[in-house]
């Protein structure tokens, strides 16, 4: 495990992580929350894009990977994912503040994202804003979203 980024309430904490290295937690994680709960289709999870983005892996206390996302490098991010018993504990915010952060470092200075309709709220908290109207993805409503960085 990378030296954490960032640490949280409940003993949370995040790293960045490598596709090459950290697959499986990575994929674990993504498993769960995208395939097995929200029936994404395995084919759509998997992308080229893992190999070139810059990922995140939250862990709780008894370092196990709960969280992930990944930050594309054109601002694209995406992936976000926490496992559902640690929803509402801040493993979200972590991650996403994580990420900007690490955006900030490479000069990013815009991230888009496709939000789960659900999960306007989440990112409107962190300064996103809503664009375009909404479409399915994956067979899930979701909304374009932007956060300027510059």
């Amino acid at each position: 495990m990378s030296p954490p980024v960032l640490s949280g309430a409940g003993g949370y904490t995040v790293t960045t992580a490598s596709w090459d290295t950290d697959r499986a937690d990575l994929m674990h994680v993504r498993r769960r929350v995208f395939i097995d709960e929200q029936r994404v289709p395995e084919a759509l999870e998997w992308d080229d894009d893992d190999a070139i983005c810059i990922h995140v892996l939250a862990w709780d206390p008894k370092r196990d990977a709960v969280g992930t996302a990944r930050l594309h490098p054109s601002g694209r991010v995406g992936r976000v994912a926490v496992l559902k018993e640690h929803r509402g504990s801040g493993v979200g915010m972590l991650l996403m503040t994580a990420l900007i952060s690490l955006a900030g470092r490479e000069e990013i200075g815009r991230l888009v994202l496709h939000s789960q309709v659900q999960a306007l709220g989440f990112y409107r908290r962190l300064g996103f804003v809503p664009f375009g109207e909404e479409f399915l993805e994956a067979g899930i409503a979701h909304i374009g979203m932007q956060l300027t960085l510059k």
